[in-house]
């Protein structure tokens, strides 16, 4: 996908630390970064993503949803479908999507193929730095995600494939089950989850998450 988008509040730096008393001197603004924000994820960060991924995914399931190449495929053909969140400079959750144009997933070419102008985003991976887990970032950076995906032109679906256990996540954030999904992997199986985009993004979220 190569669509433009513009004016979403969801990908503008969001600041969390403010000094005691609520100044910022004007000597620190130049060479301080951004305590917390959101952004669309680059080639650039494809290393940083992979490593989060590969310590969250391998110690559970021996393998990575994605390899280094697949990452760099997606990161370089629909960044607009990926965020990131960053503190301080460095990532410490992501999401990667990308195009999908059929009613449900299929394992054929499941993680290289990317189809452009499609009405759909295909959820690859969610992960959370392992420094970042249990303080409820998994669930904040996908109602963001959602959010954001109100303003990318043409899309309606968000789908995913999850294990059973992280269903009740999911649906916390406003997912249906279709059903056992037809993704396949060695001594594993997944829930296909979907979920509707309509209407305009909401100014503020609205969860004690």
């Amino acid at each position: 996908m190569t669509h433009q988008v513009s004016r979403s509040p969801f990908l503008k730096p969001f600041y969390t630390r403010t000094p005691v008393g609520g100044v910022i001197p004007r000597t620190q603004r130049r060479h301080t970064l951004p305590a917390s924000e959101f952004r669309n994820l680059t080639p650039q960060d494809a290393i940083s993503v992979f490593e989060i991924e590969r310590e969250a995914f391998v110690s559970v399931s021996g393998e990575c949803p994605l390899t280094l190449d697949e990452v760099l495929n997606f990161l370089s053909q629909c960044p607009e479908l990926s965020l990131g969140w960053f503190e301080e400079g460095q990532l410490v959750a992501f999401i990667i999507g990308s195009g999908w144009g059929k009613e449900r997933l299929e394992q054929y070419m499941f993680f290289t193929l990317i189809i452009p102008e499609t009405s759909a985003v295909h959820i690859h991976v969610l992960s959370v730095h392992r420094h970042a887990r249990q303080q409820g970032k998994g669930s904040i950076l996908l109602w963001r995600y959602l959010q954001y995906l109100r303003c990318v032109p043409g899309l309606r679906r968000a789908l995913l494939a999850c294990e059973e256990f992280l269903v009740p996540f999911y649906q916390k954030a406003g997912f249906k089950e279709k059903g056992p999904s037809a993704i396949t992997v060695p001594n594993l199986t997944f829930q296909e989850m979907e979920y509707h985009i309509g209407g305009a993004a909401y100014a503020r979220r609205n969860s004690g998450c």
